[in-house]
Order: C-alpha cells, then sequence, then structure tokens
C-alpha cells in the first residue's frame, strides 16, 4: 500500500516544552512513514505523545512554549517536491497548511470559528490557496459539504456551528481539510465526541474520500477498534516514544510489546459483561499510570508498569528493533514474552 516515496516521512522527530523547571521531552527520537492511499494509525493512552507529534508536523506548538529540538519531517508536496518541515519559516508554513495537509481536530465546536458561517470557513482555504473569487469558492463549499453527505448543503453553508448537531460539524471539519485537495490529511482523535453510529458514519467518509483522492492519513486515536476498521498500519506510542509499530493484523494478533498486548488485553468484546459476571472476573487493565514528563523513569519507561520487568529493563532504553517483516518492537524480552 506504501509508495516507495512516502508522502510523509519523520525521522529522529524531538518535540520539547518549555516549563519553569527546565525543557522537558514530550516526543522523543520518533521515525514514521506514510505513503499515498495509505492510512497509518498513532495510538497510545492520553499523554503518550500522539496529538503533540500531529501538531509537530502540523506546525502549530505554542510558540515560546514548545519547539522542535532535533530530527526532520519530510512532506512530499501536490507538485512532487520534498520539503522539511522543521526548516521552513513561517510565511511558508502558511502556504501548506490547508492546502497539502490538512488537518481534523478532535472537537469541531473548538475548531470551528463560532462567528463565521460553515460555508465561509470551508471557503476561506479556497479563496486563499487557491485565489478563487467569494462566489466560486462559496460553490465549492456547497459542493465540498454534498461530497461529505450533508444534505440539504447550500442551506447549511449559511448556518453557524451551533445550529448543527455533532456529526453535521465534524463533517463540516473534514470538508474544510479537504477543501483544496491536500496529499496529507492528519485526523486527530475525530470521532471521540461522537456517538457509535455517527463515529462509523464518519470512518466510513474518511476511507471513501480516501479511495476518490488516494490521501494519505495519520490517524491519531486510543481507540483500538477503530484503528483495526480504518488503519493499514499502526504506531503505539508510549512516554514520547514509538515502542511498536507494525501491519494492523500482525501487530494486534500477534504484540510483541507489553504495553500493546496491554492495550489489547483491555479491550472489552462482545458478550465479555455477561461471561465475565458470571465468572466473577473484571475487566483486565495496565497496572499504574502513564509517568509524568517532569519525572520519566530510566531505561524501558514502561518498566514500572510491566508484568515482564527485569532489571535490565531499568538500565538502557531498548531500541526499536525489528521482531518480522514489517513489525518492530522496543523491548529487549520480546522473545520469551
Amino acid at each position: 500500500m506504501q509508495s516507495a516515496e512516502p508522502v510523509l516521512a519523520i525521522q529522529g522527530l524531538k518535540t520539547i516544552f518549555r516549563i519553569r523547571g527546565g525543557d522537558v521531552t514530550a516526543v522523543n527520537d520518533v521515525d514514521l512513514t506514510v505513503g499515498a492511499g495509505e492510512t497509518v494509525a498513532l495510538v497510545g493512552e492520553s499523554g503518550s505523545g500522539k496529538s503533540v507529534t500531529s501538531l509537530s508536523v502540523m506546525r502549530l506548538l505554542t510558540r515560546n512554549i514548545g519547539s522542535i529540538a532535533a530530527g526532520s519531517i519530510r512532506l512530499r508536496r501536490k507538485d512532487g517536491s520534498g520539503h522539511d518541515l522543521v526548516t521552513l519559516t513561517d510565511e511558508e508554513m502558511r502556504d501548506i497548511r490547508g492546502d497539502d495537509i490538512g488537518m481534523v481536530f478532535q472537537e469541531p465546536m473548538s475548531s470551528l470559528n463560532p462567528v463565521y458561517t460553515i460555508g465561509d470557513q470551508i471557503a476561506e482555504p479556497i479563496r486563499i490557496h487557491r485565489g478563487a473569487t467569494r462566489k466560486a469558492a462559496m460553490a465549492t463549499a456547497v459542493s465540498l459539504l454534498e461530497s461529505v453527505g450533508i444534505p440539504d448543503a447550500k442551506r447549511r453553508a449559511g448556518q453557524y456551528p451551533h445550529e448543527l448537531s455533532g456529526g453535521m460539524r465534524q463533517r463540516a471539519t473534514i470538508a474544510m481539510a479537504l477543501a483544496c485537495d491536500p496529499t496529507l490529511l492528519i485526523a486527530d482523535e475525530p470521532t471521540t465526541a461522537l456517538d457509535v453510529t455517527i463515529q462509523a458514519q464518519i470512518l466510513d467518509l474518511l476511507l471513501k474520500l480516501q479511495r476518490e483522492r488516494g490521501m494519505a492519513i495519520l490517524f491519531v486515536t486510543h481507540n483500538l477498534g477503530v484503528v483495526a476498521q480504518i488503519a493499514h498500519r499502526v504506531a503505539v506510542m508510549y512516554t514520547g516514544r514509538i515502542v511498536e509499530e507494525g501491519p494492523v493484523g500482525e501487530v494486534f494478533s500477534n504484540p510483541k510489546h507489553p504495553y500493546t498486548k496491554g492495550l489489547l488485553a483491555s479491550m472489552p468484546r462482545l458478550g465479555d459483561a455477561t461471561r465475565m459476571k458470571q465468572a466473577g472476573e473484571k475487566l483486565a487493565a495496565i497496572p499504574g499510570v502513564v509517568p509524568s514528563l517532569v519525572n520519566m523513569p530510566s531505561g524501558c519507561t514502561f518498566a514500572p508498569r510491566c508484568q515482564f520487568a527485569i532489571e535490565a529493563c531499568r538500565k538502557a532504553v531498548p531500541a526499536l528493533e525489528p521482531v518480522g517483516p514489517l513489525h518492530k518492537s522496543r523491548c529487549i524480552r520480546w522473545r520469551e514474552i
């Protein structure tokens, strides 16, 4: 599925935040690629570095607080040219955001402007990046709303965000992200605030639009069920590092990192409630919590929560090494467990 030259190639990415006590590392030495027509899911608990990675790609880190300290983020643009986003000026990044890269945020009510109509917000990137007239841009906005399944699109284009349902608002943000036909779409937990039925519709819509447009998609989520439905490859993050990566089917059926095993074991399955109630069992859970960025454990940062940890795990950060074709894990004991 992945082309020879990826649309997005992240290498050695390190993102830091400046706090009163000094710098803390939120993303640490991340390598990741996404090919044309491919969906790569970035998964993990809250605080694992997923969203910071996506904001680093977009260069939307809060100025003077967050910054990229090392690494490269190479993007293949529509014209075939390659650019390292880390080295671009703010003005050059503005040309890329909304044009070559579109982004769908987690909560549409916070990403849509409440004082502008839906149509005006979708038309804006078309006018900026394509130089279209107001009338032409609005006509395209209506067409985009139709393409994402919003009925009576012309009337909806004249409405404000609060006048649309949650599902319609999320469809509108997808339409806005796709307004200039980007080569890369970043979806940061786009279904979290939606009920299960609307969530399924949004995922089906993204898959349909990807097939039609051949986009690369970086899908950020904590929901492994969503990953199984939409992604080709999955990268599991923990404390800013990728701890396991590979094809979705391979990682889910044969996980090689204790953290991935714990995430999969904690997923409820159909019929579990009745069976567990009868057996007096509880849903599996990973003990402990994700450590604070200001007090990171030495060695493998998952070791304090890992039932397989030994003293060697606490002495050095494990390498992300091959454990099979296209499958990698950051665990020194993967052969044993």
